[in-house]
């Protein structure tokens, strides 16, 4: 009786310790082989257009040659980081970016919020499909047509707007005019992505449990009181989520659409980092003075990022990582 309990206790000590051990990647990956594998595919293209690449990161702290290639030129440090810096141009580029980004990030972060939070509130499933389909539809739009409307459009002489306008007697260019070349890029980049941003939050809403909902209606709740006590607390984890990943790009603005509405008479508020990057680097063909700002706008990105993770780690217990 004694040897049997012996070796039911170490049965039990064996079982504990294998529980205790802390799985290893080996052991995760023969566990999970079929999400490793489904994965795979994802894993295999963030490796080769991501991370590869960075390998031309050194090209930033070398004088760049054409015959010595990328890792032949003369080792010059933080040579290029300096002279952006110490730049005419390094002020107003700083400017322009952060005014597009900041601008932009307060006008475009809640408007999906405040869509998804309206769509849920309608009660005809017809009607909700009909508007969701609708507010999806100009995410589809490319950027090239989107400027090309833009042109149409706001044009002073043959748009649509810009004809109205001038039947009040008001001569301006929106797309020319320095001071409304902000709320046009801003407010149009709100009408295409709006809706298409506002589906993660609809995802979010839609796993509320209909119970609260019922709870709510038989108290005497409001629409107002349910979706300010129901369902953006039930929102707010996914809202921080997105917050935290747009601050990683503020500094990156959309190339292609400010690039495309760029005009002799805007250009004092539209060129931003990425146009003057490409400006630099295609058409001058300085690369590693180019590749020294891409690096630069990347870092600044990257701390934004860490800052505002651990902000709300502390804060509001989510994070990334």
């Amino acid at each position: 009786m004694a040897s049997v309990n012996s070796q039911v206790n170490k049965s039990t000590t064996l079982t504990n310790t294998n529980l205790k051990k802390k799985p290893t990647i080996l052991n995760t990956f023969k566990r999970d082989y079929q999400l490793w594998l489904l994965i795979l595919p994802a894993i295999v293209t963030v490796l080769i257009f991501n991370y590869i690449p960075m390998y031309g990161i050194q090209l930033a702290f070398r004088e760049y040659s054409f015959t010595a290639g990328i890792t032949g030129g003369e080792w010059v440090g933080l040579k290029y980081f300096i002279q952006f810096i110490e730049s005419n141009l390094f002020t107003d580029l700083i400017r322009n970016t952060l005014v597009l980004s900041v601008v932009t990030l307060l006008v475009g972060f809640p408007a999906p919020i405040i869509l998804a939070l309206l769509i849920n509130q309608l009660t005809f499933k017809r009607t909700k499909k009909v508007i969701q389909t609708t507010v999806y539809l100009p995410h589809f739009i490319s950027t090239v047509v989107l400027v090309g409307l833009l042109n149409v459009l706001l044009s002073p002489n043959s748009g649509m707007i810009g004809h109205f306008l001038g039947v009040f007697d008001v001569d301006i260019n929106l797309l020319a005019d320095t001071r409304t070349f902000v709320p046009v890029y801003v407010l149009s980049d709100v009408w295409q992505h709006c809706g298409w941003n506002s589906i993660i939050y609809l995802a979010a809403l839609a796993s509320v449990d209909p119970q609260l909902y019922d709870s709510a209606k038989v108290d005497g709740a409001s629409k107002w009181q349910i979706i300010r006590n129901i369902e953006i607390p039930a929102i707010i984890p996914t809202i921080i989520i997105l917050f935290i990943l747009n601050m990683g790009t503020i500094i990156s603005t959309g190339f292609e659409k400010i690039f495309l509405m760029q005009n002799t008479l805007n250009i004092p508020v539209s060129e931003v980092i990425e146009t003057y990057v490409y400006k630099i680097g295609i058409e001058s063909n300085q690369f590693s003075y180019a590749a020294a700002i891409g690096l630069f706008n990347t870092l600044i990105n990257f701390a934004l990022l860490v800052i505002v993770n651990q902000i709300a780690k502390k804060v509001a217990r989510i994070s990334l990582w």
